[in-house]
């Protein structure tokens, strides 16, 4: 952290283990050794905020963040799927709420246009909790995919409920007809 004070200098940030997550490519990793490779070996912390040799190189000052300080996160092939946050399934399923909420009106205004076509109000009711459950399926699916494609995204989970979402509405099709 870096110290706001008025008269204090600015604190570099030292790293003091070694870069041996795969998950992360340092830029320049791969060069000859160099003096923070060197004091890293040796178990020294390495100072990260002073520019490496080839970052001035040029005269220039980069500044986009792409330049030999930049750090390049690469994930590695087959990593395992990461878990998904509270806050993003307290997201979807604050999203999927209102979904169903919006559903449940438009199950209501679709029962009263069939009732409205000389429709059976029996068979109007029953096609339109048919629709209320097809497109809560196909929501709840999209909703899933959405949140965390990697582990939703399957034939098991978003298959079940897109085929479960699709006989539904095509239930609430046939049940609407005369």
């Amino acid at each position: 952290m870096q110290n706001t004070q008025q008269g204090s200098s600015v604190q570099p940030i030292l790293l003091a283990q070694a870069n041996t997550d795969p998950g992360f490519k340092v830029p320049g990793a791969s060069a000859p050794a160099s003096a923070s490779s060197a004091s890293s070996a040796a178990g020294k912390p390495v100072d990260i905020t002073t520019p490496s040799p080839a970052a001035g190189s040029n005269g220039t000052n980069d500044t986009s963040g792409t330049g030999a300080n930049a750090i390049e996160v690469a994930p590695v092939q087959g990593a395992p799927a990461t878990d998904t946050s509270a806050r993003d399934q307290l997201i979807a399923g604050a999203v999927f709420l209102v979904l169903l909420l919006v559903f449940f009106f438009a199950r209501n205004a679709f029962s009263n246009h069939l009732v409205r076509r000389r429709v059976a109000p029996s068979s109007a009711d029953t096609s339109g909790w048919l629709l209320f459950c097809g497109l809560g399926f196909v929501s709840a699916a999209v909703v899933l995919a959405v949140m965390n494609a990697s582990k939703f995204l399957s034939g098991a989970i978003t298959g079940t409920l897109l085929l479960l979402g699709v006989a539904a509405l095509v239930g609430a099709w046939l049940t609407g007809r005369r």
